[in-house]
């Protein structure tokens, strides 16, 4: 094959990856429960939408992969006694974190909500009641889940709510979405996350240590449940390790504002 033929055929592959890259920049977000695949220890995941694609929508699962930064969050469907505990480990560590709480939450527990914000956390929009969002259609039905925690929120710490929204069980839609921005929040997926949602079968802290630390990576946007045992725990020295590999922690506030501007 002489250099003409080899430069046709570098060409044509070329414009074949961009025409693959923009229609997949372009595509339907489809229904589904987020999730993501780790290829190579230490490396960003790869999520079942793109970042580019999910920017369309304000929406968003890791931050800048040129710093090393971790952005942390936690869930919180309900208190099992172990978030006071996080809250002093966060605290001491100068740690910035993001809690997702629904409804029942903060009417059941105002004083950590209220220590939350007081200590400078961002207490983020899990709608009032952990419905599957995805199968609401109505944009009325889909606001009132999230408007209804806002009201909550005012009334218990005396501010606004940040704007920021985490899908119950990280199940979406396009549709949802799009409602979501259109009510003014940005949505807050993860690039790091383990199993450990369920009480009655914890993780042990060496197997949550296993599952943590390779996975870090730059702009990681790490999901913690605050009902885990283990993670109280282990988070202390999780942050210690952490910190020793070069990482530092960042509100979500720093982590959009790292993101490139929409085309």
């Amino acid at each position: 094959m002489g250099k003409r033929d080899i430069l046709i055929l570098l060409l044509a592959l070329a414009l074949a990856a961009m025409g693959a890259a923009g229609l997949y920049l372009n595509s339907a977000l489809g229904t589904g429960s987020w999730g993501l695949s780790f290829r190579q220890p230490g490396q960003p995941p790869v999520g079942n939408a793109g970042a580019e694609q999910l920017r369309r929508y304000d929406a968003a699962y890791i931050g800048d992969t040129a710093q090393p930064v971790l952005y942390l969050t936690f869930d919180a469907g309900y208190e099992s006694g172990f978030t006071a505990g996080i809250l002093d480990v966060l605290k001491a560590h100068q740690v910035p974190a993001a809690f997702f709480l629904v409804g029942d939450y903060i009417r059941r527990n105002p004083d950590l909500v209220r220590r939350m914000a007081q200590e400078g956390h961002t207490v983020g929009n899990h709608t009032m009641h952990h419905y599957d969002m995805s199968k609401i259609s109505g944009e009325e039905d889909f606001a009132r889940e999230l408007q209804g925690l806002e009201e909550l929120y005012r009334e218990t710490v005396g501010q606004e709510l940040p704007r920021y929204y985490r899908p119950p069980q990280g199940v979406y839609s396009e549709e949802n979405l799009k409602m979501a921005q259109a009510l003014g929040y940005r949505t807050v997926f993860w690039s790091l996350a383990y199993a450990d949602w369920n009480n009655d079968a914890q993780p042990s802290p060496e197997e949550a240590f296993d599952k943590l630390l390779p996975r870090a990576h730059n702009g990681a946007v790490v999901l913690l449940h605050a009902t885990s045992r283990t993670n109280a725990q282990i988070l202390d020295e999780l942050l210690t390790r952490w910190e020793g590999q070069g990482y530092r922690f960042a509100s979500l506030d720093e982590l959009y504002e790292s993101l490139p501007a929409q085309g």
